[in-house]
């Protein structure tokens, strides 16, 4: 049996502006980097701007076990599918970062006969635009502290910095650092750390901007701390907004590229869902939407997290509306939340199938709140028994609710069909009967209350508990004015609850919120719950060890 890296190696690409072609965008509007990935042009939005918009469809999943959902899989399978029986459909999907490449999970390209191309360069270092984000955050961070060198004229109290610096790698040393040390010449001492990348508002910005104009704005948006009265600093008065927004011009443009069977896949922003917005950017759905009639994209980690924040944030940001919610899910994945231990999970188990599978009952429900229908995707595995697999069928024709049992890993396209006809029949249907997307709160309430109606609408909370830290933080931010936008909860993204333990759908809990802080210019507030880290760690045995480049360049381990 071939790895994902080795499928990947077999594929015949075609050139980037074959694939450009087949969706209707000049060469002269390409930007190739290389023969097979490009940037594309302003030019094309302007051209695309009458232009009606396709179907929405969002892949999400249940809560991630180790059992793996294939969630990004079944994404790319379905955007070939889509195609494969005769529907014009282009994916939209997240680059991947670094950290996760060289730490515990590998790899965001899809897996299998299911794949964007070409892998490697998409799970390493793609256009650049991850660098070029950790080089925008971190001049800011440096203009900051050249400022405290140079005179301080803002009067900027150090001990209230709260921009930090990033890199896009695990690395837990860097979590809390001293900076300044050595002497007058090497700068102000102060306490400072890093964010992983994809947990930077900078990424934030760059996935929620509109256009160049929008994002410079945004960008002068971002507190970066407090002076000596207690008045916020933002980033315009540093001066640093010009010189980000030419690092990030490039980045800004949406990248182009393909799956294993040809079809176009836009891969543009990574934000982490448990802890940023966890969506690709609004400029390459938007621009995918013009140019398909169909659009599958993909939010992070299960709905809870990702689809939640794609429905509250980008889609209220973006004006989109969402015509169907794919939900991903394993029997493997069903039993572990029943309380099957992982290296059980390969024998049937009818018990924990059904203790299990109020997981992704709550799914479902939480999808249907924001009034858009839902599929449900069984990936199948090999092990997966015929009793287990019509469990889960007659569970969600009671819910009402289409289910296909997907095998788009070792099938690809073939293995999607089913799915993509019962989404294209549930999407239908929908416009039939005229059903209409609508987000979960109205921002024009405190935060306080947006946090508690995602607590006990989406986690299944008895309530929520804030912590001394976080109510100060929360009154601090609303007393300068920013009380009205979205709240991005960064919790973990194993259970519903801030629990990572707590699997299925706990009972009798309460969300503890420990802080909140403002990302004022990707126009959200981040509320932190449980352990979370903006920096996260390598395991013991990171899949760095297995990655590995011969004398010819060819990488062998990447997954």
């Amino acid at each position: 049996m071939l790895s994902d890296i080795e499928i990947a190696q077999k594929a015949e690409m075609k050139r980037i502006s074959e694939i450009a072609a087949g969706l209707g965008i000049d060469e002269e509007d390409l930007e190739p980097y290389g023969h097979y990935k490009a940037k594309i042009s302003e030019n094309v939005f302007s051209k695309l701007a009458d232009k009606e918009d396709g179907k929405l469809i969002l892949v999400t999943a249940i809560n991630p076990t180790p059992a793996g959902e294939g969630k990004t899989t079944v994404s790319v399978g379905l955007a070939d599918a889509m195609n494969r029986i005769g529907k014009k459909t282009v994916l939209a999907l997240r680059e991947p970062s670094l950290g996760p490449v060289f730490g515990m999970k590998g790899g965001a390209a899809g897996g299998g006969y299911a794949q964007v191309v070409p892998m490697e360069d998409i799970n390493l270092h793609f256009t650049g635009d991850m660098h070029a984000i950790t080089a925008a955050n971190n001049l800011l961070c440096a203009m900051i502290d050249n400022h405290l060198q140079q005179g301080n004229e803002l009067r900027i109290d150090q001990r209230r910095i709260l921009f930090k610096r990033c890199m896009d790698m695990n690395d837990r040393a860097l979590r809390n650092i001293l900076v300044g040390l050595g002497g007058k010449a090497n700068g102000v001492p102060r306490e400072d750390g890093f964010n992983i990348t994809v947990a930077s508002e900078i990424m934030a910005i760059l996935c929620l901007a509109s256009d160049l104009a929008d994002l410079k704005e945004r960008l002068g948006n971002i507190l970066v701390a407090y002076n000596l009265s207690g008045e916020p600093v933002f980033a315009r008065e540093i001066g640093a907004c010009g010189a980000m927004t030419a690092l990030l011009k490039d980045a800004l443009k949406p990248n182009l590229v393909q799956t294993l069977e040809n079809n176009p896949a836009f891969i543009h922003g990574g934000p982490f869902a448990n802890i940023a917005h966890g969506c690709n950017s609004l400029r390459a759905t938007k621009l995918a939407l013009k140019l398909g009639d169909y659009v599958v994209t993909e939010a992070g980690f299960g709905s809870d997290l990702g689809a939640e924040k794609f429905m509250d944030i980008k889609c209220r940001f973006g004006g989109l509306a969402p015509s169907c919610v794919v939900l991903v899910a394993t029997i493997k994945a069903l039993k572990y939340n029943g309380g099957v231990h992982k290296d059980e999970l390969s024998k049937e188990n009818m018990w924990a199938l059904e203790k299990g599978i109020v997981n992704l009952k709550t799914h479902i429900e939480n999808m249907h709140k924001f009034h858009v229908p839902v599929v449900v995707a069984i990936n199948r595995f090999a092990a997966d028994t015929e009793a287990e697999i019509e469990f889960v069928r007659q569970f969600c024709a009671e819910l009402g609710v289409e289910v296909s049992i997907c095998e788009i890993f070792a099938k690809g396209s073939a293995g999607g069909t089913d799915l993509a006809e019962k989404v294209c029949e549930t999407i239908s249907l929908c416009s039939a009967e005229d059903s209409e997307f609508k987000p979960l709160y109205d921002t024009q309430s405190t935060i306080k209350s947006k946090v508690e109606i995602l607590a006990k609408e989406i986690y299944r909370a008895d309530g929520v508990t804030f912590t001394a830290q976080a109510e100060k933080a929360i009154k601090e931010i609303e007393n300068i004015g920013f009380w009205d936008i979205p709240v991005c909860v960064a919790k973990t993204q194993y259970s519903l609850s801030d629990n990572p333990s707590l699997l299925g759908k706990p009972k009798n809990f309460r969300i503890t919120v420990r802080d909140a802080r403002l990302s004022s210019g990707a126009g959200f507030v981040v509320i932190y719950t449980g352990d979370i880290l903006t920096m996260p760690g390598l395991p013991k045995k990171p899949a760095a060890l297995n990655i590995d480049c011969d004398e010819n360049g060819n990488i062998t381990g990447l997954f």
